[in-house]
This record gives C-alpha cells, structure tokens and sequence, in this order.
C-alpha cells in the first residue's frame, strides 16, 4: 500500500508486474491488470474523501442495527 499524498492518492498493490490495461470501477476508483487480465493493484483517487466516507457509512450502519 502506497499513499501519495500531494495527490492524495491511495494504491493498493498485488503484483509489481506492469500495467497492461485498467478498467473504471467507479469514479475515482481503478482496477489495473497485467497483461494476463491479472488484477495487479487498485488506484483510489481523493483518497482521503474514500476513506472518511466509508468509514461514515460503517459507523451509520452500526448505529442504525443498535437502534431496532
């Protein structure tokens, strides 16, 4: 896992092997494949926002099951 954070960008690899293709998984979110369609690392752009978001829906989660 590499954060860079002058861009805040989050990358989370499996393989050192190159990039061949990458496909849009949602915005700001990027699978990335070698060149035998092995997924070889995610690139999560505004990384921070990612972050803090996901956490937020976990925590709203939890409350809400707490509540019934």
């Amino acid at each position: 896992m590499r954060y860079f954070e002058p861009e805040d960008i989050l990358y989370l690899a499996i393989s050192d092997d190159s990039e061949n293709s990458s496909i849009e998984l949602r915005p700001n979110i990027t699978a990335e494949y070698n060149d035998k369609g092995e997924l070889i690392g995610i690139e999560i752009l505004k990384a921070s926002d990612f972050i803090r978001d996901s956490i937020a829906e976990s925590v709203q989660g939890k409350m809400l099951h707490l509540r019934k």
